[in-house]
């Protein structure tokens, strides 16, 4: 099975989010479900099949967290010596040679892909074009509206 790449701070919400589903989410979806039970009458009662319903979502989203981490490839990039090249889990800094607007992403998997934060997944058009690159080095990017060119200004691993 292939595993595909996630960062340690991407891992690390995915674990956090799950404990908080298994350790607090269920026993309260547990404790609904029984005082919904004890009201009577199941098949009239609303909060029993609302809960019902929340447990089902719950234990999917369980289900799909688990998956993932068991799929993924945690990479922790500072734990990686830098050599100016840009590879999964690095920080970049790059500058649109036409308008000089200049914006700083991350490159992480693609569950952790969240461009207001400036989270761009690793096969985003963007981010192949700059794997593999360096500091000055310049690319060119197909988006809907053309070509844009980018200059990589900075590389780090946060």
């Amino acid at each position: 099975m292939m595993k595909y790449p996630m960062t340690k701070q991407g891992a690390e919400a995915l674990e956090s989010e799950l404990k908080h589903l298994k350790s607090t989410m269920r026993p309260q979806i547990t404790q609904a479900i029984a005082e919904a039970r004890e009201l009577g009458d199941l098949k009239e009662n609303a909060e029993y099949h609302a809960a019902r319903e929340q447990q089902g979502m719950v234990e999917a989203r369980i289900r799909d967290i688990e998956g993932r981490l068991a799929n993924a490839q945690v990479i922790d990039v500072t734990s990686i010596p830098p050599t100016g090249k840009i590879i999964f889990g690095t920080t970049v800094e790059i500058v649109n040679v036409d308008t000089d607007e200049s914006v700083v992403y991350q490159i992480v998997g693609d569950d952790e892909a969240d461009i207001k934060i400036g989270k761009i997944s690793v096969s985003s058009p963007i981010a192949r074009a700059l794997i593999g690159k360096e500091v000055d080095d310049v690319v060119a990017v197909k988006t809907p509206g053309g070509v844009v060119e980018y200059e990589i200004l900075e590389v780090s691993h946060k």
